[in-house]
């Protein structure tokens, strides 16, 4: 989820403030077709990514591609209309009682010896999803032509047109590749957690965390940063109470940027690193 928004920051340099609903949009499109026509969670992915990803070409085209100025502001207003356009949708249509999605493997378990531990099956199977997204996203991202297209645009969108690049096209695919990540994410997380149309909020301010601390634009700071943030979030669960596993990690998120306000991975406009 947070490789997809970090992702089409780095390249349409818009803030996608409608990606949580994206998320939650995609936990109701698995949830429909397990219960419509009870087709796996996994298996669904190569319906709902497919979809989603058709989704996001059609918003950048219609509504991104629009902003021909300060476009992080007005990004923002345009995303938050779309989220809110699609949260009183997908209220409408499945109203605001909390769902889950149901697959065998969501209740079992395996048992880990050496650690005296029990990990739930969906958790190793979202892990395994995880590995191969990532893989074939680094893979697009550093070793085919687009991915070199790609990478000239989040540099410099006017030197990238300037050698023959058609960015416009590059930003609607790199959208619509955010968006298709999001389906993803948003069949794990609604294997894991209990959802309704408002999770999006909860959602999308994690989501801004993580790529805030990892910087914003860095796939590699996407993923240092979910994994900070999971650490935190379980220690303080742990050790402290439930209640505060949220407030610690944006307490750790202001620290960080009064030090370090680039994020992990980020840097800082006119200075080397």
């Amino acid at each position: 989820m947070a490789s997809g928004l970090t992702l089409v920051f780095g390249v349409l340099e818009i803030i996608n403030i409608a990606q949580g609903i994206l998320v939650i949009l995609g936990a109701y499109l698995s949830f429909w077709l397990e219960q419509r026509f009870h087709i796996d969670l996994f298996l669904g992915l190569f319906i709902t990514i497919p979809a989603m990803f058709a989704l996001g070409v059609f918003i950048d085209w219609a509504f991104i591609r629009r902003i021909r100025w300060d476009r992080v502001t007005l990004s923002i207003l345009v995303t938050f209309a779309l989220a809110v356009v699609i949260e009183g949708a997908l209220t409408f249509v499945f109203t605001g009682n909390l769902v889950t999605l149901q697959a065998p493997y969501i209740q079992q378990s395996v048992y880990v010896p050496f650690i005296n531990f029990y990990m739930p099956l969906i958790y190793i199977y979202a892990f395994i999803l995880s590995v191969v997204l990532l893989a074939a996203l680094y893979l697009l991202v550093y070793r085919t032509s687009f991915g070199r297209c790609l990478r000239a645009s989040m540099q410099n969108r006017t030197a990238a047109s300037l050698i023959g690049i058609n960015v416009p096209q590059v930003q609607a695919i790199t959208f619509g590749l955010g968006t298709a990540l999001a389906a993803a994410g948003g069949m794990v997380y609604g294997a894991t957690n209990a959802f309704n149309p408002a999770s999006s909020y909860d959602l999308i301010s994690r989501l801004l965390v993580i790529i805030v601390l990892g910087g914003m634009g860095s796939l590699w700071g996407a993923l240092a940063g979910s994994l900070v943030m999971i650490v935190i979030s379980d220690v303080v669960v742990l050790v402290f109470d439930p209640v505060w596993s949220s407030t610690v990690f944006f307490v750790f998120l202001v620290i960080l940027l009064v030090f370090r306000p680039q994020g992990l991975f980020g840097r800082l406009e006119g200075r080397k690193q």
